[in-house]
């Protein structure tokens, strides 16, 4: 071996000898840092969320977030303001029923630490995303559904509401003789996009999120979507990122759509990166896109987002200390 090769080979047996005495973590650092590869925070506190429904939600958020508050307290706040519109067809108390008339509602919510509590199928309550928080921090469960769910919500004093309201009764009336008893399916648009997921990143660092929705309008009874589904509807990962999905649940099931987004950006991609390939994939796993429309939304733990759907027409509300506003996603196809 000439002398060249054996300093080129102590080199890296050194070098290598030193990494192994690091812990793997702390290894990763230093790997990171020589690469200059470090990110930075771009803007913190900061919240975004889905659709145009957002901006009303958004502003609670912040009240959290520009006082120091949780990341946790200002995703719960912040949706809250959408499930108690009465003028919002797709989440809370407004929502549309199903076939038989029942509004039954969906929610999942979950924080830094990766804890999380989700309802499905509730029934009558006004705050499902509130119940599910309540299922985190009170039990040792992930997931209460129907009857279990409204029955743990009313023990622990959460206030009831009548659904449908009277507007929305009159509406599934007047599909319930339309389409008799046959089960037509709705179109995902504007009327009919189904849930409001969000995102906050606080100024210590911590993400949250939460996503709430009555659902698919006219939907089979029992059918429940992505919404409340850990790891489809919504996923945090402190250490990396956050993501949440809007539109056709079924098909974001069936990628496990948030989980993925927030794996692809630990490989390294950005969070709009990140969405457009979760949304490939949705595309590569069904051979008629007819109406299926799918969103996702994704916040990384510098602040930097991104958001991207199957068909145009998705929109994102964002809100920082020095910014608030609607955006438009890209997307891979018009309708």
């Amino acid at each position: 071996m000439s002398d060249l090769k054996r300093r080129t080979f102590f080199k890296l047996g050194l070098a290598g000898a030193i990494m192994s005495l690091v812990k793997p973590s702390n290894a990763a650092e230093l790997l990171e840092s020589s690469s200059e590869t470090k990110k930075r925070l771009v803007q913190t506190p900061i919240v975004i969320s889905t659709w145009n429904h957002g901006l009303a939600a958004n502003a609670e958020a912040w009240k959290e977030l520009e006082n120091n508050g949780n990341s946790l307290d200002a995703v719960e706040k912040g949706v809250m303001v959408t499930e108690a519109d009465l003028t919002n067809r797709s989440v809370g108390v407004g929502g549309r029923p199903d076939r038989d008339g029942h509004v039954t509602l969906d929610a999942c919510i979950m924080d830094h630490k990766s804890r999380c509590g989700a309802v499905a199928c509730l029934e009558g309550i006004a705050h499902p995303i509130s119940v599910a928080r309540e299922v985190m921090d009170s039990t040792q469960h992930v997931m209460l559904v129907g009857e279990g769910a409204r029955e743990f919500a009313l023990d622990y004093g959460f206030e009831k509401a009548k659904m449908p309201i009277k507007e929305v009764k009159k509406d599934w009336k007047k599909w319930k003789k339309e389409n008799k008893e046959a089960f037509e399916k709705p179109e995902i648009n504007h009327e009919n996009h189904d849930t409001i997921g969000m995102l906050a990143l606080d100024a210590n660092g911590k993400l949250s999120g939460a996503c709430t929705t009555s659902g698919w309008a006219y939907k089979l009874p029992g059918r429940v979507g992505d919404s409340p589904i850990i790891g489809a509807g919504l996923f945090v990962d402190n250490e990396i990122g956050a993501a949440c999905a809007t539109g056709m649940g079924e098909a974001v099931i069936r990628i496990a759509g948030s989980h993925t987004v927030v794996e692809l950006m630990r490989q390294g991609y950005t969070p709009q990166q990140a969405c457009e390939m979760a949304v490939d994939r949705i595309i590569q796993k069904h051979e008629d896109l007819t109406g299926l429309q799918v969103g996702f939304l994704a916040l990384d733990k510098y602040g930097n987002y991104g958001a991207y759907s199957v068909y145009e027409g998705f929109n994102f509300a964002l809100k920082t200390a020095r910014k608030e506003d609607l955006i438009d996603a890209g997307f891979n196809r018009k309708w």
